[in-house]
């Protein structure tokens, strides 16, 4: 069983989803510390004219040393509304703006305030219409022990030993993080996944790589966006 983790990020950038793809089980880890400034509560999109703006859904008050799952987002539903007519300037270029902001609107619709609940929905909701299968679990919900963790790496160690899986799958860019011989001795392949971005029409003269999912399902359907997902590479650690 090949295992993947991230944290749980709003409408994260296509690499994210090609990790997900490539699993076979998908674990989003909120039990660590919520770093501000991140890819939790905001991604990219296209702006209006030239270049790319932040969407960002607030947060409610909360303490430096909060875990993920401890954080919430605001009640107040003007904020989800704000990021719906964020999309609004799609409509005039964007193919698929129809659906994409229905996905949108969907994935935004839940009641729940939890980070992690809402994020989690949203991811499920860009899956069902792209046609990602992965079966994706939240970490906090899966009575997982990590009193053994001594270093960043080891985090995905003992999740995957608790899951017990064959393999682990991490972005390349997080290679630095890990102890290939920790993962040697426990028996689990350690691998590295190079995401592929590749470049599609975005109806402008100039192309703005590794946006939000959202400006890729914009422009391109979900057949289209399947055969992205394979573009990226996985290497085995030698």
């Amino acid at each position: 069983m090949q295992l993947a983790i991230m944290q749980p990020y709003l409408f994260p950038y296509l690499g994210y989803f090609q990790l997900m793809h490539r699993a076979d089980r998908f674990v989003l880890l909120d039990a660590v510390q919520y770093i501000r400034h991140g890819w939790i509560n905001r991604n990219r999109i296209l702006k209006p004219g030239e270049g790319w703006q932040y969407f960002i859904l607030p947060l409610q008050p909360h303490h430096q040393t909060d875990s993920i799952a401890q954080i919430q987002y605001q009640p107040q539903p003007n904020h989800r509304e704000k990021l719906l007519r964020q999309l609004e300037h799609y409509k005039k270029k964007a193919p698929h703006y129809e659906a994409c902001r229905a996905v949108v609107a969907e994935a935004l619709a839940t009641p729940e305030l939890s980070v992690t609940q809402v994020n989690a929905h949203a991811l499920l909701c860009c899956n069902r219409y792209i046609g990602i299968h992965t079966p994706v679990h939240i970490s906090s919900q899966l009575s997982l022990q990590y009193h053994e963790v001594q270093h960043a790496g080891q985090w995905a160690l003992r999740i995957a030993q608790q899951l017990q899986a064959t393999a682990y799958l991490n972005p390349e860019a997080g290679a630095e993080l890990f102890v290939p011989e920790e993962f040697a001795a426990a028996g689990i392949a350690l691998q590295f996944l190079q995401p592929a971005l590749p470049a599609y029409s975005q109806r402008r003269p100039v192309f703005e790589p590794g946006l939000s999912i959202i400006d890729v399902m914009m422009y391109n359907e979900p057949a289209a966006i399947r055969q992205m997902l394979d573009a990226c590479t996985i290497n085995n650690h030698a």
